[in-house]
């Protein structure tokens, strides 16, 4: 999803609409290299052959060879036209030259279709439609549940109807909406004595609430720490569910707008920390979220791995995690635009571990961190990531990383694009 959202944002940046096809019983395109036989289907029967069976030449849904045999076959399909994969990211093919690029996002059997010159859309649709049988769905408005609204003004994305689902499927259609999805330093342990509540409605919710963050990064975080709970969910972390529920009712209609503000296509990424959050293994929480053309297109909120000695160590323990992000973005951005995208800057508030990462400065108290943490090192002497420092004001990823107050929470949400 995050590559859908990097292609929504580059069109929304220049004013290029966004096209929609689907095809029509996708996997039974797939045709099949090994040798898979089934059954004569009732009714079908040959007369006099009723013990023989039939060999598949293309595929049929239910085979697990499907879906590689219709990826394999649409893959052909696209280089034959002219495409190009992406390197990094699987599902994107890009054809023709940097100024009238057309870009092509695949999942599964559903099209979307981009690019400057609205001719170049109309030919490939035509294109597509002498391979597959398909359906033009023409201008993108609904995709994998996402209600997508083109404009002048650029690119809207909501799940207002999916959160509404969500909220009746927990009993809290009519429920009075909050302004914060958690209380401000709320702390929740696995070892609590309240009651334990129904497992198997705690882990539907928190799935259902997984999917709505495509859109919702203001729930990152409440939704990841509340994951932290499933295997043993009680009274308390039923009730945190229900208030986060409860700010869903009050901000169902928010979502993402991408817009061209006048300024560059320029990758900006901001990292930040929960220093020991989780007070059962005092682990850190990773914050780390990046824009593209001031749209945010990903963002991560999730428990580190180790158990951090100092701010200086889980600050740079994140900063490794956003590096990996950044050398991805960075690339699947020059596949789209079709040149090397210019260095991603990188935004930290903690010092010491901006020295850390530019020069081993600390090396005597910083011994102990793991070498596999150090690739951010790597990344700035390389010149793939410039790092600076973000004050705690000015750091937006701190929403990603503990409960905030309602001024602080709010203020940040506006900042990182959420609006009505």
């Amino acid at each position: 999803m995050e590559s859908v959202l990097v292609v929504l944002a580059v069109a929304a940046h220049h004013g290029w609409s966004v096209h929609h096809m689907d095809v029509k019983s996708a996997f039974l395109n797939g045709e099949l290299a090994e040798e898979v036989y089934v059954t004569q289907p009732p009714g079908f029967t040959a007369a006099r052959h009723e013990e023989k069976v039939l060999r598949l030449h293309k595929a049929l849904y239910g085979l697990r060879q499907a879906p590689r045999a219709w990826n394999a076959k649409l893959d052909a399909s696209l280089h034959e036209l002219g495409f190009t994969k992406s390197r990094c990211e699987h599902g994107l093919y890009m054809r023709g030259a940097a100024a009238s690029r057309l870009l092509v996002g695949i999942y599964v059997g559903d099209l979307l279709i981009t690019g400057e010159q609205q001719t170049e859309i109309e030919v490939f649709k035509g294109e597509m439609k002498k391979l597959f049988k398909m359906s033009d769905l023409g201008p993108l408005s609904y995709y994998l549940g996402i209600e997508v609204k083109q404009g002048r003004r650029g690119i809207e994305l909501r799940q207002s109807a999916y959160a509404i689902k969500l909220l009746e499927k927990a009993g809290m259609a009519s429920c009075n909406a909050c302004t914060t999805p958690m209380e401000v330093r709320l702390q929740l342990s696995k070892n609590g004595t309240s009651p334990v509540v129904d497992a198997k409605l705690y882990h539907s919710l928190i799935g259902s609430l997984r999917y709505l963050l495509h859109t919702r990064p203001d729930l990152t975080f409440a939704v990841g720490y509340l994951s932290r709970f499933m295997a043993e969910p009680r009274l308390e972390h039923m009730a945190a569910m229900k208030q986060m529920l409860r700010y869903i009712k009050g901000m169902s209609d928010h979502g993402l707008f991408y817009t061209n503000d006048g300024g560059k296509l320029d990758l900006l990424g901001y990292s930040d920390s929960g220093m020991a959050g989780d007070i059962d293994g005092r682990k850190s929480t990773t914050g780390v979220i990046f824009f593209l053309g001031g749209n945010p297109v990903t963002w991560l909120s999730q428990k580190q791995r180790v158990v951090a000695l100092s701010s200086c160590e889980a600050e740079f323990i994140v900063g490794a995690s956003a590096a990996c992000q950044a050398v991805w973005l960075r690339r699947l951005l020059g596949d789209i635009i079709g040149v090397t995208a210019s260095p991603l800057m990188l935004k930290m508030d903690n010092q010491s571990a901006i020295a850390l990462s530019k020069n081993p400065v600390l090396h005597d108290t910083s011994k102990y961190i793991d070498t596999k943490f150090h690739f951010i090192r790597e990344c700035a002497e390389k010149g793939d990531i410039n790092i600076e420092f973000a004050g705690t004001q000015e750091q937006v990823a701190n929403i990603l990383t503990k409960p905030l107050g309602r001024k602080a929470f709010q203020e940040l949400r506006g900042r990182i694009g959420l609006s009505s």
